[in-house]
């Protein structure tokens, strides 16, 4: 069953990232003004610039150079983390953690200061029937915000949202220079998952658990990015069939 678990929120993570590429491409393709792409990009990137620092201080990595946003994303330069393979890692996945933080800041901050509603979701999402009702729940909140009870301030969440979300999965560069441990990580989960020691078991259960709810945190907004996405996305498609 941990095992089982495990494999879920690791997919999890999977979709997010694959969703967020996917997401970016489109976008890209959709806006015709080019600066209007960047006005989209501009938070998320910062956010994922800002996570990557953020992972230097936590494993003593010095930071030699910080483009924050320019027309092809931003960057961070650093040298050999202190920690060993690990450090690597932490560093080059930051985005993954420290973007769904902002996300759950910014859902707290629109629903108790700004008069937006939204359901509440269990996290993480670990099983398969948790998934289920992830789907009507958004809908529910759209209709709330935007029908309902129109709230203009919901619209800036969707922005941030969206931006957020575009920026979400690691760069090719970020996936080198963690697969290793990535793919270490991921073996040791698997292996301890089954060994049936309950000590070890105990322990992955905790650190999955801090995963999922990071992993969980982004893929509800993700799917919130998709359907904001296919009316721009269906109009696109139609034009250039039709043009």
């Amino acid at each position: 069953m941990q095992a089982l678990s495990f494999l879920l929120i690791i997919a999890t993570g999977i979709v997010v990232m694959l969703l967020s590429l996917m997401l970016d491409y489109l976008w890209a393709l959709v806006l015709p003004i080019r600066s209007l792409y960047y006005i989209l990009r501009f938070p998320g990137v910062v956010i994922h610039e800002c996570s990557h620092i953020l992972g230097c201080l936590l494993t003593g990595a010095e930071i030699q150079k910080v483009v924050l946003f320019s027309e092809g994303g931003g960057s961070v330069t650093y040298a050999r983390p202190k920690i060993p393979v690990l450090g690597d890692v932490i560093i080059s996945t930051a985005p993954i953690f420290g973007i769904p933080l902002v996300l759950a800041l910014c859902t707290w901050v629109f629903a108790q200061y700004l008069g937006c509603t939204f359901p509440v979701f269990p996290f993480p999402l670990d099983s398969v029937n948790m998934l289920g009702g992830l789907i009507p729940g958004i809908v529910g909140m759209f209709e709330i915000n935007l029908v309902i009870r129109f709230n203009p301030w919901f619209l800036l969440y969707l922005y941030l949202t969206l931006s957020l979300i575009l920026s979400v999965a690691p760069s090719l560069q970020d996936l080198r220079n963690a697969a290793v441990g990535i793919i270490l990580i991921s073996i040791t989960g698997i292996l301890v998952s089954m060994s049936g020691i309950p000590a070890a078991i105990g322990i992955l259960d905790d650190v999955t658990y801090v995963i999922g709810i990071g992993f969980s945190l982004c893929l509800v907004p993700g799917i919130i990015a998709l359907l904001i996405s296919l009316p721009p996305i269906f109009w696109y498609s139609y034009t250039h069939r039709h043009g």
